[in-house]
């Protein structure tokens, strides 16, 4: 996978953008949803990557729990430098990994920071809700909207 590559796949989900904010040598991929009125909300991200081919890698979101499954299975994948290891994976881009899986990554990222946006930036963004995954009641009638719905999960909320 090359750098054309990368930001390929990052721009090709609905809202996503590439930003500069720490100087035109990273590049960070956001998503942000338009609301009423023509108003914007502050852009997330879920990858950054230098786009350097000497030193070829991309910080990407996980759910922590399969951050560590990937770490242990993968010597490319540590904790993202500069970022929240529990959160962030930083995946090393040398060929080791195959393509599909990589883009599986990516496509995860999205999905998670997707997932705590609010209902109607979803909706803006054509990704579906899944019942019960956010503000709703478990069986034990407390609330679960501070939870995060699974990876898997989240990548069935949006329609494609």
């Amino acid at each position: 996978m090359d750098t054309a590559e990368l930001r390929e796949i990052c721009l090709s989900f609905p809202g996503a953008f590439e930003d500069f904010p720490f100087g035109p040598e990273t590049s960070v991929f956001k998503v942000r949803a338009a609301v009423a009125g023509g108003a914007r909300q502050g852009a997330k991200m879920f990858a950054a990557s230098a786009m350097d081919p000497a030193d070829w890698s991309v910080s990407l979101k996980c759910e922590p729990a399969l951050a560590e499954q990937l770490r242990a299975a993968h010597p490319e994948i540590t904790g993202a430098w500069h970022m929240n290891k529990t959160h962030w994976n930083g995946v090393r881009l040398d060929g080791s990994l195959p393509d599909d899986m990589i883009r599986d990554m990516v496509e995860d990222s999205y999905d998670l920071v997707v997932a705590s946006l609010t209902r109607k930036q979803q909706e803006q963004l054509g990704w579906a809700r899944l019942a019960g995954a956010r503000g709703g009641t478990s069986g034990d009638g407390s609330s679960d909207s501070d939870s995060s719905p699974p990876v898997d999960a989240a990548r069935a909320g949006r329609q494609r």
